[in-house]
């Protein structure tokens, strides 16, 4: 796990719903049962910054950071495909990009991976589906300065044909059972009445979950195998997260609430 990583599953699974800003040094406090030091946690806000996710804010407690309007539909999005919250209802069309023309090499390959996390599967080196569209993708497109054709349609053929070629369903299905082997026996065995511990349990949980985004699009039950591994994984990252949350969520709350003891070196 690298700290930006870290900080923006911390603003994604606590700070967002609970305004969405937090000071230099509660962000050290919380992102230490990880492992980083303050250095790597200053290092990962300005980068953030820079790169548009957050802002400065001048807060009751002292300098912090906030959430930018971009940074916020970022995290929106997904937290509705980490927790499923998406509309399971599917119309049988796809949402379809058509790339104007192919961008250069450095940006192509981020443009690839932030389709890939959107929920994008490409069809070829210009044309991508998904099972819906997303809010981000205009600004995606613009920040890589690409054009495209955006449009819903049909396919004509089985689509559950369609989504494995777009999608590697199989290698997919292999990681999600390779998932709940490995986090299993570490994860269960958390206390959960720890608080520094269930908090730092829960988010590097979350961060390896948060991986399947890049290749999950979430598809509608009817396109995807019999006996989905997904299907038992999503139900342990629940169970293990709801399990651990009061803890986790205690362990916020003091490192917001704390008194600041030397904001300029924390």
């Amino acid at each position: 796990m690298r700290a930006r990583s870290a900080l923006f599953d911390v603003y994604g699974g606590h700070l967002r719903e609970r305004g969405g800003a937090a000071t230099i040094a509660a962000l050290v406090r919380l992102l230490e049962p990880l492992d980083f030091a303050a250095p790597a946690v200053r290092t990962a806000v300005s980068r953030t910054v820079r790169q548009g996710w957050l802002r400065p804010v001048r807060l009751a407690a002292g300098p912090g950071y906030a959430m930018t309007p971009r940074g916020e539909r970022r995290l929106d999005e997904a937290a509705a495909r980490i927790y499923r919250t998406l509309p399971s209802n599917w119309d049988g069309r796809w949402h379809v990009v058509v790339l104007e023309e192919m961008p250069g090499r450095d940006s192509r390959d981020h443009l690839t991976s932030e389709l890939q996390l959107l929920g994008y599967g490409a069809l070829g080196p210009v044309t991508w589906i998904a099972p819906r569209p997303s809010a981000e993708l205009p600004d995606v497109l613009a920040a890589e300065n690409v054009a495209a054709r955006t449009f819903h349609g049909s396919h004509d053929g089985p689509d559950a044909e369609l989504a494995a070629r777009a999608w590697d369903l199989e290698s997919l299905g292999r990681d999600y059972a390779e998932f709940v082997a490995a986090q299993q026996p570490t994860v269960s065995v958390v206390d959960e009445t720890d608080a520094p511990a269930a908090f730092a349990a829960s988010q590097r949980l979350l961060h390896a979950w948060r991986k399947f985004l890049f290749r999950d699009p979430g598809l509608p039950a009817e396109l995807l195998p019999d006996d989905w591994p997904g299907h038992t994984a999503a139900a342990f990252f629940d169970e293990q997260t709801r399990r651990l949350a009061p803890a986790a969520r205690r362990f916020v709350d003091e490192c917001l609430d704390k008194p600041l003891r030397n904001e300029s070196t924390a």
